[in-house]
């Protein structure tokens, strides 16, 4: 009896060990395969006139969520659809790497609870992030800050880090020398990691955070989402941030912020206000994309739309010939200065290019009719005219 209840152990020991084996070592991957995969297809046409124009452009992206996996974001990976090399194949200047810290489980853009089982709980222990983010927001968004500090210095010199203005500006000036080298810039997506105390804004801030999502899919202390279960306005806290936000030198993102929310911030500031990933309603109408009229009003601020990739925002084609009638459509609407990129890599969503092939979107514009002055301001000037708008 002793030996087998001996033997008895040891397998319940060897199937702990092999169900470990599988959560840590191989389940993270295998989600992070299948969440951002890249539909399957024939290279795409790029002219010769748009390979000449893509090499002279300064391209802009402004929301982009790779810091979430666990990738060597250094080197050119098998999975996913941006990574420093990709990056500088797709000739990208400015990147903006996004700190996602909570996703509800069975999340849509219909409606979701701030109490709902936290999907990016069980990624921070899956993936072995240190055991401070296992429970702390605010720990996770300065985690990944960390993580990408981590990438610059193992890049070689092909990433740096954009906290100010002489940092945008010294990036700006290497790309005109011919060097290989992305200026890579962080953001919260949605401002929950401040746990409803404005004094944990310091160490976000201080971690290299400059572009401040107010919701992501859920309500939180600041007001309502987008995707939340009221489409309630910004709260007094919420009022507070954004007040302090608009006194730093750091961007307000609307994406994925209520109706309600982004008219309250349109009242009480005056500065350029972007939604950093997203589509127009009038080309494609569904929840996820603001009313055009709404679009109109922030793009007034000063600010830009970022044109995303993925279906949800983008509708039937997410082929570069797809986005760019997207493109198209947005520039009627709210304007050629107020059109931005906004990929939404990384994110959960799939696309049919990565951010190597970026080239083919501007030989998709090209061939929808915009003109290369247009494409010039959507593609990266708009993007770094806001930027110097607000950094110092």
């Amino acid at each position: 009896m002793r030996k087998v209840l001996k033997w008895a152990v040891r397998l319940l020991v060897l199937a702990a060990i092999a169900g470990a084996v599988v959560f840590f070592g191989f389940l993270p991957a295998y989600v992070e395969d299948t969440s951002n995969n890249v539909i399957d297809h024939a290279p795409y046409p790029v002219s010769d006139r748009a390979a000449a124009l893509h090499r002279d452009l300064i391209v802009g992206d402004w929301h982009a969520d790779p810091l979430l996996w666990s990738r060597d974001l250094s080197q050119r990976g098998t999975r996913g659809q941006v990574d420093v090399p990709r990056l500088i194949e797709g000739n990208v200047a400015l990147q903006v790497f996004t700190a996602v810290t909570k996703s509800p489980a069975g999340q849509n853009y219909d409606s979701n609870s701030a109490e709902a089982f936290d999907n990016i709980t069980l990624l921070a222990v899956g993936q072995l992030w240190p055991l401070r983010t296992w429970t702390s927001l605010r720990e996770r968004a300065i985690w990944q800050a960390e993580k990408l500090h981590k990438v610059e210095a193992a890049a070689g010199g092909r990433l740096k880090i954009i906290k100010t203005a002489a940092d945008l500006e010294e990036v700006l000036a290497a790309k005109a020398r011919g060097e290989a080298v992305v200026g890579g810039i962080l953001g919260i997506e949605g401002a929950h990691p401040l746990e409803g105390d404005l004094a944990n804004l310091d160490p976000i801030f201080d971690a290299g955070h400059r572009v401040y999502g107010l919701q992501h899919f859920f309500d939180n202390e600041l007001g309502g989402s987008l995707h939340g279960e009221a489409d309630t306005g910004l709260t007094e806290f919420g009022r507070a941030v954004v007040a302090e936000l608009a006194r730093r030198p750091v961007v307000i993102d609307l994406a994925h912020s209520s109706q309600q929310v982004a008219r309250d911030v349109l009242a009480m500031t005056d500065m350029p206000l972007v939604v950093s990933h997203g589509g127009l309603h009038g080309h494609c109408p569904v929840k996820r994309n603001y009313p055009d009229e709404l679009m109109r009003e922030i793009a007034a601020t000063g600010g830009v739309i970022g044109m995303g990739y993925w279906a949800e925002v983008a509708c039937d084609d997410i082929t570069p010939t797809g986005i760019a009638k997207m493109i198209v459509k947005a520039i009627e609407t709210v304007g050629a200065d107020h059109v931005s990129l906004g990929s939404d890599y990384d994110g959960s969503v799939e696309t049919a290019f990565d951010t190597s092939e970026l080239a083919a979107l501007t030989s998709a514009l090209l061939d929808a009719g915009v003109s290369e002055e247009q494409i010039r301001k959507v593609m990266g000037d708009n993007m770094v005219r806001v930027l110097r708008a607000r950094l110092r």
